[in-house]
């Protein structure tokens, strides 16, 4: 009896000991996951795979990310079959794979035609009016030998419309600038007097563009003699007829008489002064072509 005591005893003292040399020659935490990272960076598959490893009581944790499913797998059987692991915990995600780029589309087999090259409207072109466009206007305000000055500028509007090739250019009632070139008053007994005026620039749909056209000048020399020219255009002088004869209804006729420019002067006897009274019509003749831009700038 007391034999089979001592045996049992025996026997439980060298499990013991069996378990006690089991638990000391078991590897540490440093030791397992040091060792499962030399194995993951020897192997060809897993040597560039970026895996963190801790362990913990011989349970590893595996952290990062893989590009790969099976480089994922490779790395938890290197786990898992370190000496001393317990368990694996593996954390490891995979990258998503890319879309794949749009391949060539397909081509049909007929050959499509080569496409044409779009047809660009015509730019519109600027107008041009000519040299010689008689302009006719009408004086906004009194012009005189005795009280204008060389150098004044006065208003006008277009007295009628301007085409060119049949299509519109300037419009009537456009406004019109004007200078003085010359105004010299009659003397009572000897001494000329002389008005002399041209056009300078015309608005045009909220733009102003300069214009050079001849000059319109009349001269009344002592005992009413009076001469009237133009000159800038080579264009005849107008007939000249004022309110001498007909008491001023004149004016107006002779400044729409022909292409030339007709001038206005004032009596011929007497102190009379050259005049240009207000809403008086005159022709010019344009020196220079005007270009006008195309109408939709």
């Amino acid at each position: 009896m007391r034999s089979s005591r001592y045996r049992v005893v025996l026997a439980l003292l060298s499990a013991l000991m069996a378990i006690l040399a089991g638990c000391s020659s078991r590897p540490t935490d440093e030791a397992i996951a040091k060792g499962i990272q030399a194995k993951i960076a020897a192997d060809p598959e897993t040597k560039e795979v970026p895996v963190q490893v801790a362990s913990k009581d011989g349970k590893v944790t595996l952290t990062g990310t893989v590009k790969t499913a099976a480089a994922k797998q490779k790395v938890e059987q290197v786990a898992r079959a370190e000496s001393g692991t317990a368990g694996v915990d593996d954390q490891i995600t995979v990258q998503p794979e890319a879309a794949p780029a749009p391949g060539p589309e397909p081509t049909s087999t007929a050959q499509a035609a080569p496409a044409e090259p779009p047809v660009e409207a015509p730019k519109p072109k600027p107008t041009v009016v000519p040299v010689g466009t008689v302009l006719t206007v009408r004086t906004g305000q009194a012009l005189s030998s005795k009280t204008s000055q060389e150098g004044q500028t006065f208003l006008a509007t277009l007295a009628q419309p301007v085409g060119v090739k049949g299509k519109p250019a300037l419009p009537a009632h456009a406004t019109v600038s004007g200078r003085v070139v010359t105004a010299k008053e009659k003397g009572k007994i000897k001494g000329e007097g002389q008005l002399a005026v041209e056009l300078t620039s015309i608005s045009v749909s909220g733009h102003t563009y300069a214009i050079r056209t001849n000059v319109l000048d009349s001269t009344v020399k002592g005992k009413g003699k009076r001469t009237a020219a133009t000159t800038g255009g080579g264009a005849a002088a107008g007939a000249l007829i004022g309110g001498v004869a007909g008491g001023g209804k004149g004016a107006g006729i002779g400044a729409l008489v022909g292409a030339g420019a007709g001038f206005v002067g004032g009596a011929l006897t007497g102190n009379k002064q050259i005049e240009i009274p207000a809403e008086t019509p005159l022709s010019f003749t344009l020196a220079a072509p005007l270009t006008l831009p195309p109408a939709n700038q």
